[in-house]
């Protein structure tokens, strides 16, 4: 593949977490953010996500070691994307901001770079024609959280050529993933299917069909799902949900996808879920992960 320098745009919780796993598979990864702090907290996050492993017993500490020397950071993206073969973004959900990495990265990746988006609904047809190179560019959808969850979602753009499919496809194997190729549509298949899922939970809430608690055990002993609806939205992140619920409105012009007045509400007030300490349930941080310690109604 000729792939050995991976470039990870954003530090946030998918950036630190597909840097961790490039690196873990032995790729020297660049992790880029504006935000020098950023950097820092997302090294921690890795280091505490590798201690983790190592208590599982999936990995020594030699691993560690040699997982996190492969990763450098950096502030200034024209520099962090100079000599890699393959770039992931991993930014905020928001179509003018990849727009605008995208092409800052097009600007300074060599040209045979692969220029991939972690979106999960935003075309990826749309994100390459911001750039001069669009059958080099694909969607590489990881699920969160990255170190743990096999799928990545691959999504062909109405440009990308087979030989970048097919190197990717290969990457994801390489990282211990299993690949599911699809094409480009809005929400793909992933958020196509789940976020609807969720909005109806949401708007069940809303009309006072049962409680958030009552709503997440029917889908986690009905449906046999590991994380109710609910749940699963607040960590994922509330306003994401909403600007996701969005795309697929726009995309489709179909009112079946129109998000939950109760979602753009708690979106308004802040409330986005775990990140934020309140979404759908109440979050304390306890010596290892987010404790929900209470929920609430609408």
């Amino acid at each position: 593949m000729n792939i050995k320098n991976v470039s990870v745009i954003g530090a946030g919780q998918m950036g630190n977490g597909i840097a961790h796993v490039f690196a873990q598979a032995g790729f020297k990864v660049t992790l880029i953010d504006v935000s020098a702090v950023q950097l820092e907290k997302a090294i921690a996050t890795i280091g505490k996500n590798f201690d983790r492993q190592i208590t599982k017993g999936t990995i020594t500490e030699g691993d560690k070691k040699s997982a996190l020397d492969n990763i450098n950071t950096q502030t200034e993206l024209s520099i962090g994307v100079k000599d890699a073969e393959l770039v992931v973004e991993a930014a905020t959900e928001n179509i003018e901001l990849k727009l605008k990495i995208f092409r800052a990265i097009d600007e300074s990746a060599p040209a045979n770079c692969i220029l991939a988006s972690n979106t999960s609904s935003i075309s990826i047809t749309k994100i390459a024609a911001a750039t001069k190179r669009p059958e080099s560019v694909i969607g590489m959808h990881f699920m969160n959280p990255v170190p743990v969850m096999k799928l990545v979602e691959i999504i062909n753009g109405y440009a990308t050529t087979k030989e970048v499919a097919a190197t990717i496809v290969e990457l994801s194997k390489v990282l211990g993933k299993t690949p599911c190729v699809v094409n480009d549509y809005p929400g793909f298949v992933a958020n196509r299917i789940l976020m609807p899922m969720i909005n109806e939970a949401i708007t069940t809430l809303f009309e006072g069909v049962a409680g958030v608690e009552e709503i997440d055990t029917v889908m986690k002993l009905g449906m046999a799902h590991p994380m109710g609806p609910l749940q699963l939205a607040d960590f994922i992140g509330l306003d994401t949900c909403l600007s996701i619920l969005k795309v697929l409105q726009d995309g489709f012009g179909n009112p079946k996808y129109a998000p939950s007045p109760l979602l753009v509400n708690m979106v308004m007030a802040g409330r986005l879920g775990a990140k934020t300490g309140e979404g759908f349930y109440a979050y304390t941080a306890g010596s290892k992960d987010l404790i929900v310690s209470k929920s609430f109604s609408k």
